[in-house]
């Protein structure tokens, strides 16, 4: 009781300082519900004169509620399914840049992290430099060259607890007053929110996502990533390695260092790719504060605090959308959607067809530097409710971050084409993947599992007998069998002695790869 009521005022002064900044004088009241309309009214009566912008006065009023409202209104940033895509663009200019705290803080908190002072870890240790809601960031020196030094903001942990509480609140609210909200599972949304701040509240677990990302890119070209200093990392102080470059952001600083723009936005494209449909694992965070170029013009990723993984149905899902609509073949991409079980069953997949169609032709039809894979992306989105596809929190964070990287491209080259940049990356995947490589590849797996299954048979049978062991007892002690118990019995004996409808489904999922390859 006490914790809702602490929550419904929490509720009510985050309300007053949104409508304060005139962050709600954007909203078009019509196309509210009508009980919603008075507290809209009332909002705009209250708001401050301003000539800002609404990006700009949502910025100014997340940053006065603090750093969990800053960081919930980049993660809401990458769900426009659920804000809308244009306060999503307004979200992703939200700058995560809050005030800096003490150095004498950040050498309290080295010291009770790793359990050494300052002096004895680093040879130099400068004042912070970059300051965001989770940590900031200091310069130092080791014997090993210059590193980044990451430390955790004191006392985070239990304000991002208090206000989880409040997001909480408001999500129980939606899923249970507003009918709409249940496709979009709000609770769920929050749930993925408070996984992804206990992870960054963590810094070892930035470091390993730093080093899995380092290995699957071992062998790339064009990428570096930094190397993490285990030795000077613990749960609240991150230390990586040093990597000078320019801020992807600053076109005029890259051309004066003569750097090939339209060769470092195909990098950036190929790479997102490789690391989402070939690793499974990927940045979920590149816009351009996190994206720099080095003196070789080498792509260099920061800040690995928000990382996504998909799993490999996911992946082969994405390869073959995209490679559906770079082909034109519309009917392949609904297949895939069913395939995938994103879109129920008794929907037509034709009909489904005919809406991907609707969507890929138009884009097709404009030039290359207007083709562009994140509309391709929105507008896919647009038609998920018409066909009842439960929102995918990975995909969402996908599409979204895929939407990020072409605005970083586009930005570095104008006239990029992203359909023949991303051709050569999914075509590869497929080929390796759902080829006839692929598919022999896929079967020797299986043959390993079963054969994995040899050393257990021994115990399978033991346990088999002792089953059988334990039913004779009970046909001795005269346990009877009702006549709808035998009946049920003779009818899981007869499937059972006849192929399975799912042993017919993988034998014909089998033959259409091998053929279709």
């Amino acid at each position: 009781m006490i914790a809702s009521t602490y929550n419904f005022f929490r509720l009510l002064y985050t309300g007053y300082v949104l409508a304060r900044e005139g962050v709600f004088a954007f909203i078009d009241a019509s196309t509210l519900p009508p009980w919603a309309r008075p507290a809209m009214g009332i909002a705009k009566l209250i708001a401050c004169k301003s000539n800002s912008n609404r990006s700009e006065r949502l910025t100014r009023a997340l940053g006065k509620l603090g750093p969990s409202h800053v960081k919930f209104g980049q993660f809401m940033a990458t769900r426009p399914d659920i804000v809308g895509l244009k306060f999503a663009r307004d979200l992703e200019s939200l700058q995560d840049r809050m005030p800096s705290f003490s150095d004498e803080k950040a050498r309290d908190i080295i010291l009770g992290s790793l359990g050494k002072p300052v002096e004895s870890v680093f040879i130099t240790f400068s004042k912070p430099i970059a300051a965001a809601s989770i940590a900031q960031v200091h310069k130092a020196k080791t014997s090993n060259g210059e590193v980044a030094v990451k430390v955790l903001r004191p006392n985070v942990a239990a304000q991002f607890k208090r206000d989880l509480g409040s997001f909480y609140f408001v999500a129980r609210l939606a899923e249970r007053y507003i009918p709409a909200a249940a496709r979009l599972k709000p609770v769920g949304i929050v749930d993925t929110l408070a996984r992804s701040v206990t992870l960054e509240m963590d810094l070892r677990l930035e470091a390993a996502a730093l080093s899995e990302m380092r290995e699957n890119t071992v062998n790339d070209s064009g990428v570096r990533i930094p190397k993490p200093d285990w030795e000077r990392t613990g749960r609240d102080v991150l230390t990586m390695e040093w990597i000078d470059g320019i801020p992807l952001s600053d076109i005029e600083a890259l051309k004066a260092s003569n750097i090939n723009l339209p060769h470092l936005a195909k990098n950036v494209i190929q790479s997102f790719l490789r690391h989402s449909i070939r690793d499974g694992f990927f940045h979920a965070d590149m816009h351009q504060g996190n994206l720099f170029a080095d003196t070789s013009s080498n792509l260099v990723l920061i800040d690995f605090g928000i990382m996504g993984r998909i799993g490999l149905k996911e992946r082969r899902f994405l390869a073959e959308i995209l490679y559906g609509f770079i082909t034109r073949n519309y009917l392949r991409v609904a297949q895939v959607h069913f395939e995938a079980g994103y879109v129920p069953a008794h929907h037509s997949v034709a009909t489904f067809a005919q809406a991907i169609r609707a969507i890929g032709e138009p884009i097709h039809s404009l030039t290359a530097d207007q083709i562009s894979m994140a509309k391709l992306f929105t507008l896919l989105f647009e038609i998920t409710d018409m066909f009842d596809m439960q929102t995918r929190t990975e995909l969402v964070m996908l599409q979204k971050t895929m939407v990020v990287v072409e605005g970083v491209a586009r930005n570095l080259d104008p006239q990029l084409n992203m359909w023949v940049t991303a051709e050569p990356v999914v075509r590869e995947w497929i080929e390796k993947n759902l080829g006839p490589i692929g598919k022999v590849a896929e079967i020797g797996e299986g043959l390993v599992g079963l054969l994995s299954l040899g050393p257990r048979v021994p115990m399978l049978l033991l346990r088999g007998e002792k089953l059988l062991v334990e039913l004779e007892k009970n046909v001795e002690l005269n346990a009877s069998l009702s006549s709808s118990a035998t009946t049920a019995i003779g009818h899981a004996q007869s499937y059972v002695s006849r192929p399975s409808f799912t042993l017919w489904l993988m034998v014909g999922l089998l033959a259409y790869w091998i053929f279709r390859a």
